[in-house]
């Protein structure tokens, strides 16, 4: 049962793998990833190493993952990657820490193949009384300086991605006083009127965007107007609209201009 579920959780993990290289888009790549850390957790089950099964699951394939996808959200799934070099020597150094990864990997898993027989889960777990305590001892006493450095490595990147979500402001922000006189200046250029826009359905029938507003003369505000309504052709007939308000306008002031001349 156990090769059956390698020989089909593990080519799956491969195909993850090769998803998470070479996918173009950071999401699919980190969900390529998510699926790989899942089927780790199934051979895992399948091994009887239950704690490894639920931490994969639990801590790495839910907090973890849900950190990346963080990231990917602070810093932008479409920004443009820089090809330029902030540190002198930063190329030549991937390179070495790539070769350095890929010698591990080689030895790790040659002397793997070539050494003696490896002790069975049940006898390695038979050492300190169980699987997790096995593991507690290997986390808290072989392995402690290696995890150490990775919770400082997961600390470090929390930390970068908040700087990276903090854009950097390049000039001090305006003040209420700034933002008045550049009004007023383009008033003076352009001869616009600087005060607010008037409101939609003012002095109108209806209070709906599709309503222009009307001026204290019943003539219709072109600024009210919008003009993504504009070209969608759902704005109420304005020429109409002026009409009828300004047939309106005469009969209220009729009588209020004849009792003014009287």
């Amino acid at each position: 049962m156990t090769a059956v579920v390698f020989w089909i959780a593990g080519p799956l993990a491969v195909l993850g793998a090769l998803g998470l290289l070479f996918f173009r888009k950071a999401v699919y790549s980190a969900l390529s990833m998510a699926f790989t850390m899942i089927n780790l957790a199934v051979l895992y089950a399948s091994l009887n190493a239950m704690f490894l099964t639920f931490v994969q699951i639990i801590v790495y394939t839910g907090a973890i993952m849900m950190l990346f996808l963080f990231v990917m959200m602070l810093v932008g799934v479409d920004t443009p990657d820089s090809v330029v070099e902030t540190l002198k020597g930063q190329k030549v150094a991937a390179w070495l820490a790539g070769a350095g990864m890929l010698g591990l990997i080689v030895f790790g898993i040659g002397g793997a193949m070539v050494g003696g027989p490896n002790v069975g889960l049940d006898q390695a777990n038979a050492l300190h009384g169980g699987n997790v305590q096995s593991l507690a001892a290997l986390i808290f006493g072989r392995y402690v300086f290696a995890f150490e450095l990775t919770s400082a490595l997961l600390i470090t990147a929390a930390v970068g991605a908040m700087v990276l979500g903090q854009h950097a402001r390049t000039k001090p922000k305006p003040t209420q006083r700034q933002l008045a006189d550049e009004r007023m200046r383009e008033y003076a250029e352009s001869g616009v009127h600087p005060g607010s826009l008037p409101n939609s359905g003012v002095l109108a029938q209806h209070n709906s965007i599709a309503t222009p507003a009307l001026l204290p003369d019943g003539s219709v505000s072109e600024a009210s107007v919008s003009p993504t309504l504009a070209i969608r052709g759902v704005i109420v007939d304005a020429p109409a609209l002026s009409r009828s308000t300004a047939a309106v306008f005469e009969q209220v002031s009729g009588p209020e201009a004849e009792e003014e001349d009287e």
